[in-house]
């Protein structure tokens, strides 16, 4: 029994990581959403080890393999569990590298997007005056645009590519974290600890990052968590019309796209599998990062 009391890990229900872990395993359709959202990482991660096949290895496909309903065996005998596509390719391992690439933009154009917009909202908030009204300006004329036309613009002036899309992603996202960030750190900016670290004769470096930074970063959190699950949909958009990724790197959004053409053929599985996966990847972090939301902000809760 002492053992296991030793190495059970029980977090604090009073600090935030208690708080926002109750949250989220307390209820159980958000248990559920956090649980699938942790398993669909590890699929993406794991995908060339754990993958029935390398869709994109040319060598590996077969064309009479194409186009074979769910639970079919191939020519070679292989296990077409979802079915496979006009090349050959299984849907399963299809939908997991997909799945992969999707994962891998959301997540990267998130982060870059984070980093921008939170230390622009801070900026914003410290110095105030001229630099708050040039940032805040700036914010306002990128909000003013609808998200999927600057980024089919940005993508029309750069082309295709990994590359070209996160920065594309990273340049329509940047603005919901600044004005975030800003709205937070202008209230933590007026307290009396940012004060006492001015007398001290901290450098503005250090009186941002080390001292307004951590008490702004709740709220940053919950929006990188939906603005992640905005990306992913956004870069499927962008590749379902064709301006996204690459047909080399294709992330679900294209798999769809693939199949679309021939749903009325009875195809139905090459586009409607990969859609569904989607379907679940974003409404589970966002179900997830509403949860958070809550947990982190005193007023939501009940």
């Amino acid at each position: 029994m002492r053992v296991a009391t030793a190495f059970a890990w029980r977090p604090d229900r009073n600090t935030t990581t208690g708080i926002v872990l109750r949250s989220l395993f307390g209820n159980p359709a958000v248990a559920v959403a956090t649980c699938v959202c942790l398993a669909l990482v590890i699929v993406a991660l794991f995908a060339p080890w754990i993958a029935p096949q390398n869709p994109y290895d040319l060598a590996a496909l077969n064309l009479v393999d194409g186009r074979l309903p769910p639970g079919a065996r191939g020519a070679s005998g292989h296990l077409y569990l979802l079915g496979s596509d006009a090349l050959g390719r299984d849907m399963l391992a299809a939908m997991m590298y997909g799945l992969r690439i999707s994962l891998g933009v959301g997540l990267t154009s998130g982060l870059f997007a984070m980093a921008l917009g939170t230390t622009l909202g801070l900026v914003a908030a410290y110095f105030g005056r001229r630099v708050d009204t040039l940032i805040m300006r700036a914010v306002d004329l990128m909000l003013g645009f609808p998200t999927i036309l600057v980024a089919l613009m940005t993508l029309a002036i750069l082309g295709q590519g990994v590359g070209k899309v996160i920065l594309a992603l990273v340049i329509v996202q940047w603005a919901y974290f600044a004005r975030t960030v800003r709205s937070v750190a202008a209230v933590e900016r007026r307290k009396e600890y940012m004060e006492a670290a001015l007398c001290l004769g901290l450098s503005h470096r250090r009186a941002l990052f080390s001292q307004l930074l951590p008490n702004c970063l709740p709220p940053v959190i919950v929006i990188a968590l939906v603005q992640i699950a905005a990306a992913i949909s956004t870069e499927a958009t962008l590749s379902f019309l064709g301006i996204g990724l690459p047909v080399t790197q294709p992330s679900l959004g294209l798999l769809i796209a693939n199949g679309y053409q021939q749903l009325i053929a009875g195809f139905y599985w090459i586009s409607v599998f990969p859609g569904l996966l989607l379907l679940v990847l974003v409404f589970s972090m966002n179900i997830v990062g509403d949860r958070v939301r809550e947990a982190l902000n005193p007023r939501l809760q009940k």
